[in-house]
């Protein structure tokens, strides 16, 4: 397979001779309206009907006992980690394959990532590669989940919904269990995806969704934790609102808290993004059948949802059979206006996590070695 055709076959398909960027928000239904409703009552900032009405979509979307919009993705995941009871000194397993926001939710939680390897069949974090890192180097006493080197006690697994495609939630759930660990989910990149009929998201203590600009549906700049009960997404109002006891004029705080608010002006964009939702779905599972179809019988390997999920496929990726065609596609593709990326460098290889702790991290390497991000924006032009 020759990268030109790959140039060709993604102009084909967006029948456009212009920059394709890799993922672009569309806006085709009630955002302009709603927007100008919320410049129109002056409600603009931190309260508005949008907030809670945004709130109450996703619950019925996901299937999630309570939703609590927030300013962004990794304020979500921030406050997902202070519920979960993660603090100051302690360690969460989690993938070095993963967008940056996720450790650094972690840091800014004062904990201490511990890097695990993604599995072939999710590219999220492999379950038996937790389960293993576990028996080698933890143990459980009075203190819950110890780390028998540093005395750290091991608080958390997160997984990170790699591209939308959901992890093997299941078998991670019991490794959970069973060394007394929670789970925290960062779906920030699977809205619209499910693990066997359940939305990602709401089987881990807690979760956090996105919606920055080249999300599945954006609010310009977003988050939303997903709660497993109704009084937890209570307290995760109360804490992300600053932890103001409510009354008429007076100033008191119970505990302390974050000023991660979403604005009724980001909510409106995104009540409107949610009525189109399923159009946006059906249009990103057809280009990722047609990218499927296109490197059927190659030496390139389409990254496909694995059997017990619905991605959403948020961004289309393929594996490379070497680093040398990885790097030639990447090239030419970006020199003809069609824009196509690499994976992130791995967490281990950036300053502020290379002292981290880690097992083997083999496929993730295989992976940030081979894997390329395709164009993945729904557009009109697929008719589903």
């Amino acid at each position: 397979m020759k990268p030109f055709s790959l140039v060709e076959f993604i102009r084909d398909t967006y029948q456009s001779s212009e920059f394709i960027p890799l993922h672009a928000p569309t806006f085709d239904g009630n955002e302009k309206k709603y927007v100008t409703e919320t410049i129109e009552s002056t409600f603009v900032s931190s309260v508005g009907k949008f907030v809670d009405d945004f709130e109450r979509q996703i619950e019925a979307f996901t299937g999630s006992p309570r939703a609590v919009a927030t300013v962004n993705g990794t304020a979500a995941l921030h406050t997902a980690l202070y519920m979960a009871g993660v603090e100051r000194g302690d360690l969460v397993i989690t993938q070095a394959l993963t967008f940056v926001a996720t450790c650094n939710a972690l840091y800014h939680m004062g904990a201490d990532p511990v890097f695990v390897d993604v599995s072939p069949v999710s590219l999220s974090l492999c379950p038996k590669a937790v389960d293993a890192y576990l028996t080698e180097y933890a143990e459980l006493n009075d203190f819950g989940c110890v780390h028998r080197q540093t005395g750290q006690k091991i608080k958390a697994v997160v997984p990170m919904h790699t591209f939308g495609h959901p992890a093997e939630l299941d078998e991670l759930m019991a490794v959970c269990l069973r060394w007394k660990l929670v789970l925290v989910e960062d779906a920030a990149e699977s809205l619209g995806s499910f693990y066997k009929g359940q939305h990602t998201g709401t089987i881990g203590d807690f979760s956090a969704l996105s919606f920055n600009g080249n999300k599945i549906i954006t609010t310009g700049g977003g988050g939303m934790v997903l709660c497993k009960t109704q009084a937890s997404g209570q307290h995760v109002k109360h804490v992300t609102t600053t932890a103001k006891k409510p009354h008429p004029y007076e100033f008191y705080h119970d505990e302390p808290g974050f000023n991660y608010r979403m604005p009724n002006l980001n909510a409106a964009l995104g009540c409107a993004q949610m009525e189109v939702i399923e159009t946006y779905l059906q249009q990103k599972r057809y280009l990722a059948g047609l990218y499927q179809d296109f490197f059927a019988g190659s030496d390139y390997a389409f990254v496909a949802e694995p059997e017990y999920a619905q991605s959403n496929y948020w961004l289309n990726a393929v594996i490379c059979p070497d680093k040398s065609a990885r790097d030639t596609m990447l090239k030419e593709t970006n020199d003809a206006g069609v824009m196509t990326r690499p994976i992130w460098q791995l967490m281990h290889r950036l300053p502020m996590f290379e002292q981290a702790l880690r097992g083997s991290l083999a496929y993730s390497e295989f992976i940030e070695a081979h894997l390329i991000n395709l164009p993945s924006s729904p557009a009109d032009i697929f008719r589903v």
